[in-house]
């Protein structure tokens, strides 16, 4: 089988693409041949240690994938040669084949297209986690979605309007916005181009955003928390940016907000039971055409190193995919 290989941490482009021998199932273990495997932010920063998951060296990048199951271990009873299936697995997707626990695996319905089963589960899984579990968002709630073009921020503004909430988008270009409206947002901030905490006092009447989620950090993280709703939830889903920002502490007394972390890796590893729940709502939503996966551009393995320099420099919009 063929892989992307990460023999040293750098860019994308010190990645290679080898012959690897095909892989066989261990007890427990399910191998799957990959139609289509997910490109998230934190593939990027994995490549070059700067991710808190780090793989030794080498190892093949990718988290999250769909594809057929081709081989089953002693003890797997769920899935069988021939299935469906989506995966997140931490490293292993940018292949042919990726090997998966069969606890980390979601069976498919026939109708589901493969590339958006690829770009389910850790965004969506993520934004659902963030929305529902630690935001408690609800119907007629605000919602501020920050870095809202990308692959998680396109998924919690879906979320956020199945929830019922309404919604503002705040992204860094007019194009990303107009995608964001495309998608479901009631009112977007470009905050390269407008003051954040103005515009957010303008739009909500001076009240402020009940739930912020911000994959992000860096530099809008302050002034947005600034603008919190009384008993507002600031969601700490990542640092995109690259920078952690260092929120004033003394405002979550004065406004009785929360500032909540979202770690949705360890909430399926500790918490599986409700993740699975969680997965079979979505893929509810999903079956009866209320929800669908926003995949924007799709590369082939080849074009991985490609793909995650997109994604690095912020060049896509919603979710990328590999299709082997």
């Amino acid at each position: 089988m063929r892989a992307v290989r990460c023999n040293q941490h750098g860019l994308p482009d010190t990645l290679s693409i080898e012959t690897l021998p095909d892989l066989h199932a261990e007890s427990g273990e399910l191998v799957i041949d990959v139609k289509a495997a997910s490109v998230n932010f934190p593939d990027v920063l994995i490549i070059q240690n700067k991710y808190q998951f780090k793989p030794p060296l080498p190892f093949t990048p990718g988290a999250e994938f769909a594809g057929i199951v081709r081989e089953v271990g002693a003890g797997v009873t769920r899935f069988r040669p021939g299935m469906r299936v989506a995966a997140y697995t931490a490293q292993g997707a940018f292949a042919e084949q990726a090997r998966a626990k069969a606890d980390d695996v979601i069976a498919l319905p026939d109708d589901v297209d493969l590339a958006d089963a690829a770009a389910f589960t850790l965004a969506y899984g993520t934004s659902y986690h963030a929305l529902v579990d630690r935001g408690e968002l609800k119907a007629g709630d605000t919602l501020l979605v920050l870095g809202a073009a990308g692959g998680v921020g396109v998924a919690a503004i879906q979320i956020g309007k199945l929830l019922g909430a309404r919604v503002i988008a705040a992204a860094s270009s007019a194009e990303k916005l107009a995608f964001c409206r495309a998608h479901g947002a009631d009112d977007v901030i470009d905050y390269t181009n407008e003051d954040l905490r103005e515009r957010l006092k303008a739009l909500t009447d001076g009240l402020g955003p009940d739930v912020i989620f911000d994959p992000v950090g860096g530099a809008y993280a302050e002034p947005a928390f600034r603008s919190i709703a009384w008993r507002g939830r600031y969601l700490v889903v990542g640092f995109a940016n690259g920078e952690i920002p260092k929120l004033p502490l003394n405002l979550a007394l004065l406004k009785g907000a929360s500032i909540v972390g979202v770690f949705w890796g360890a909430h399926m590893q500790r918490e599986h039971a409700q993740a699975d729940q969680e997965f079979a709502t979505m893929v509810d939503w999903i079956k009866s055409g209320k929800l669908r996966p926003v995949v924007t551009k799709r590369y082939a393995l080849d074009e991985t190193p490609q793909a995650l320099d997109d994604m690095m420099h912020r060049r896509v919009t919603g979710k990328i995919v590999i299709e082997p």
